[in-house]
């Protein structure tokens, strides 16, 4: 079985920062693409940021030059740095892992979500 677990979520005012983590844990030979998204209320779920496994980084518009992903491979961990935050990136996030469980199948995961709620 494999798992991934966010955390890092939680309230802060407009204009600070957040980090959330997302850890995959379990049978995994390897980790592709890994990724954040986040839905808010009334809203449909939508990319954030995505990482390669070398490293090549893609971001939703809203947030560029804000927010800032990276991973650390040999810990099977994906970070989302989130600065400057806006009452507009209030919304559950959500990590999402592309990942090899033997060499015939890779399948797409998801965590459980975190909230991030930005006010004041």
């Amino acid at each position: 079985q494999v798992q991934l677990v966010e955390s890092g979520g939680g309230l802060v005012q407009p204009g600070g920062s957040l980090r959330v983590s997302c850890v995959a844990s379990g049978r995994i030979l390897s980790i592709n693409g890994m990724g954040w998204y986040r839905q808010a209320p009334g809203k449909q779920r939508e990319l954030v940021a995505t990482i390669t496994s070398s490293g090549s980084k893609n971001y939703a518009d809203s947030v560029k030059g804000r927010f800032r992903i990276s991973r650390d491979i040999g810990k099977n961990t994906v970070y989302l740095q989130m600065n400057s935050l806006k009452p507009e990136d209030t919304a559950v996030y959500y990590c999402n892992a592309a990942i090899r469980v033997d060499y015939y199948t890779e399948s797409n995961y998801w965590g459980q979500g975190t909230q991030v709620t930005v006010s004041s």
